[in-house]
C-alpha cells in the first residue's frame, strides 16, 4: 500500500486529489494540510511514502518544504504540482531533492502513474518539463531573473517576498540575522532592486507567489 499526504492550501484541490487517489487500489491518503509548516509536521508525524505538495503555500513553500524533507532525512519522496511550468521551479524543485514535478492541469492517469513511479523509488516528470530538461531549456539561464539565485538566494526571497521579517527568515532557516543579510544584499543586487516590495512585485511577475500573496 503506497501511502500519501496532500499539501496544498486550497481545500478544493486537496479534496480533487483525495477523490482520484481514493479510487486507485494499493494507494491510501492518510492526511493534508493546509500550509507548508503543518504539512512538514505531517510528514514527520506519519512518514508517508509520498507527499503530493503544491510550490505556492503560506509559512513554507515547496521548495522550503522539499529542502527541509531532504536535510531531515525524511523517506518521504515529493511530487510536487503547481500552476508554473517554466523555470525555475522545476530545475530547483529538482535540487531541492523532489521526486515528481507535474503541473496541475494533468490528467489524472498522469497524477496516479507519477504516484506509483515515484513510490517505487524513480523520478517522475512531466513530459513537457522533461522535453525542456532534455533539450537544456531548464538550466537556470532562461528570462526569470530568478534563475541567477542559488537555491538559498531563492528560499530567502520567497520569504521576504511574503513579507517575513529578517529574524523570522533566520530563525525559519537556522541562520543568523547577519547571514540573512548577506543573502538579501546579494539577491537584491542579482535582481537589481533595493527593497522588498519590488522583489513581491518582481515575484508576482514571473510566477513565484500567486497574485492574492
Amino acid at each position: 500500500m503506497i501511502r500519501v499526504v496532500l499539501v496544498d492550501d486550497h481545500e478544493l484541490v486537496r479534496t480533487g486529489f483525495r477523490m482520484i487517489l481514493a479510487q486507485q487500489g494499493g494507494i491510501e491518503v492518510v492526511g493534508d494540510a493546509a500550509d507548508g509548516e503543518e504539512g512538514l509536521a505531517l510528514i514527520r508525524r506519519s512518514e508517508p511514502d509520498v507527499a503530493i505538495i503544491d510550490v505556492h503555500m503560506p509559512r513554507l513553500s515547496g521548495i522550503e518544504l522539499t529542502d527541509r524533507v531532504r536535510k531531515y532525512k525524511l523517506r518521504t519522496r515529493i511530487v510536487v504540482l503547481t500552476m508554473v511550468s517554466d523555470s525555475p521551479f522545476p530545475k530547483r524543485l529538482i535540487e531541492a531533492g523532489a521526486s515528481g514535478y507535474l503541473t496541475k492541469g494533468c490528467p489524472a492517469d498522469e497524477l496516479i502513474r507519477a504516484v506509483r513511479t515515484v513510490a517505487d523509488g524513480k523520478r517522475y516528470l512531466s513530459p513537457d518539463i522533461a522535453a525542456a530538461l532534455a533539450l537544456g531549456q531548464i538550466d537556470g539561464s532562461g528570462e526569470s531573473p530568478f534563475a541567477a539565485l542559488s537555491t538559498r538566494e531563492l528560499d530567502v526571497a520567497l520569504m521576504l517576498a511574503r513579507g517575513e521579517t529578517m529574524q523570522a527568515i533566520a530563525n525559519r532557516l537556522n541562520l543568523s540575522a547577519k547571514t540573512v543579510a548577506t543573502y538579501k544584499y546579494r539577491l537584491f543586487g542579482k535582481l537589481d532592486i533595493d527593497n522588498p516590495v519590488a522583489l513581491a512585485s518582481l515575484a508576482r511577475r514571473h510566477g513565484l507567489l500567486d497574485e492574492a500573496s
